[in-house]
């Protein structure tokens, strides 16, 4: 027996029917020609993909708020020297 091989662009648009558009699995297999177990299966694997993105974001932000909380302290900390070195220079001209 022939095992059918299908692009992706067709699996995503079989899962967007089922997902965005509210058709039933099997509704959406048997038009498509397509067996109902392979469309659950390209499902539950879009869900896999979309968590390990959804990870890769949630690590891409937290990089960033590393990021950003070190530009704090180091900015916090040059704001400090120059309020102290302005107050010196402050009392120095009286």
């Amino acid at each position: 027996m022939r095992k059918s091989r299908f692009t992706e662009e067709f699996k995503a648009e079989a899962i967007k029917q089922v997902k965005e558009r509210g058709h039933k699995v099997v509704d959406v297999a048997q038009r498509l020609g397509v067996s109902d177990k392979s469309l659950y299966l390209w499902i539950r694997q879009s869900s896999g993909k979309q968590s390990s993105s959804a990870n890769d974001s949630v690590a891409a932000l937290k990089a960033e708020m590393a990021r950003l909380k070190a530009e704090l302290k180091r900015t916090t900390e040059e704001r400090d020297i120059l309020k102290k070195a302005a107050a010196y220079f402050a009392r120095e001209s009286e």
